[in-house]
């Protein structure tokens, strides 16, 4: 069994913190599987000795074996090692392999070669909780690839009768009640975010909509006013110039707030579309279109964003969902700036690497590292005060339905860096 004996509750805490300040320092921010395995890596790792000397000296099963375990703890080692060893096209792969040797082969195994004992039916149950919190569909492969393993395993070194056994069978029903109750519950967490991103979606496009006609209104009586309104005789240059500014910044305010309010019903309307690939785009030409929508502030802000295209590349997605996706970390981007005080933004498109992939660099405040392993959660906002906490996640989920990838690389005070990375698509035919 793979769980260690818990710790206070405070080590605990300090435990959590150097975890994530050591994800962040190796930049392991990658799919949600990938996160959840690092932490299983972890006590899997300290969890195979460990309970190979419990159940060997302490608590004596009728079967260990030391080799199983040893192995387990190799293969929960890459996920520790400092460097890049959980990055590139592999990593899928290793993660399966992984997770279905150390937890549905390894348990099941483990309870056929002690019989059905009653620690390694509480283990195997453990065991299958913990698989299931992973992504459904994945945890079945990973379940079924196990359990024929382990059962062919028994049929070469143990009683292949047992395998029918009435022991073996009543567990069956409980070990079936316990995946679908899992997934159950996993599904019932998905349908209340997905509800309360509806009902936020649907606030977002009301209110979106209530203010655009107060400011048409506003715009258009700026407009009027500003024809038809004479200097007035006493009425200082200076003081004819001051009014004309005055109006010029009403103005600029309501259109700046139009686009606001055009940008939050694109996101609001990204909640509720379905989000796979429908279209082959050019990453140059949606760059381009969120710099020309984007309602900067001013002009010094629109100068402090820079675009470096070195090679221009074509990706698998949505027109629209494409835009979302950098209008909010732009949007982010220049908040970091405003929290600074300072720095500028590059977006790079880079289509030379084999994963083309765009890059979104500001020189603003960062991200805190305690924060950093957060920021894709949905409704997790940093400070509280800054948002609803769905920009983010939903750019995540875009990326996620592309088969592409999004992280994030900071330091508090310095930088933060947006890296996207992209299937690479082939190129359109020449029609020429």
């Amino acid at each position: 069994m793979i769980f260690a004996s818990v710790p206070s509750p405070l080590s605990i805490q300090r435990l959590r913190e150097y975890l994530l300040e050591w994800f962040v320092k190796h930049e392991r921010h990658h799919a949600h599987a990938t996160g959840r395995f690092l932490l299983l890596a972890w006590i899997g790792f300290l969890g195979m000795p460990a309970y190979y000397t419990i159940w060997t000296y302490w608590f004596p099963q009728e079967f260990e074996s030391l080799t199983l375990r040893l192995a387990g703890a190799a293969l929960c080692l890459p996920a520790l090692a400092p460097g890049r060893l959980l990055r590139g096209r592999f990593v899928d792969a290793y993660l399966f392999v992984a997770v279905t040797y150390v937890l549905p082969f390894q348990f099941i195994f483990m309870y056929l070669m002690n019989h059905g004992s009653a620690v390694w039916s509480q283990s195997l149950l453990i065991a299958l909780i913990v698989l299931f919190h992973f992504r459904t569909r994945w945890a079945l492969a990973a379940c079924a690839s196990g359990t024929v393993l382990a059962c062919v395993l028994f049929a070469l070194v143990g009683d292949p009768a047992f395998l029918l056994s009435h022991t073996v069978l009543e567990q069956l029903p409980i070990y079936a009640f316990t995946i679908v109750a899992v997934s159950v519950a996993k599904a019932g967490r998905g349908a209340l975010a997905r509800e309360k991103l509806a009902g936020m979606a649907y606030a977002l496009a009301s209110v979106s909509h209530e203010l655009r006609t107060p400011l048409v209104s506003v715009e258009a009586n700026v407009r009027g006013i500003a024809r038809r309104i004479a200097p007035p005789a006493r009425a200082s240059e200076a003081d004819w110039q001051a009014m004309g500014e005055a109006m010029a910044r009403i103005q600029y305010e309501v259109r700046h707030m139009t686009h606001m309010i055009d940008l939050f019903l694109l996101s609001a309307s990204a909640v509720e579309q379905q989000l796979e690939a429908t279209e082959v785009l050019s990453m140059r030409e949606v760059v381009d279109s969120v710099m020309r929508r984007y309602p900067f502030a001013a002009q010094s802000q629109r100068d402090a964003v820079s675009v470096d295209i070195r090679t221009d590349f074509r990706f698998a997605g949505k027109h629209e969902l494409s835009v979302v996706i950098l209008l909010n970390l732009l949007r982010n981007a220049l908040k970091a700036l405003h929290r600074a005080g300072k720095g500028r933004i590059r977006i790079v498109v880079d289509g030379r690497p084999e994963r083309p992939r765009l890059l979104v660099i500001d020189t603003g405040c960062g991200i805190a590292a305690r924060q950093l392993p957060l920021i894709f959660q949905r409704f997790y906002s940093y400070p509280p005060s800054s948002g609803a906490g769905i920009g983010l996640a939903l750019c995540k989920d875009i990326i996620d339905a592309w088969q592409a990838s999004i992280r994030c690389v900071s330091r508090e005070l310095g930088y933060t860096i947006f890296v996207l990375e992209f299937p690479r698509v082939a190129a359109a035919p020449d029609p020429h």
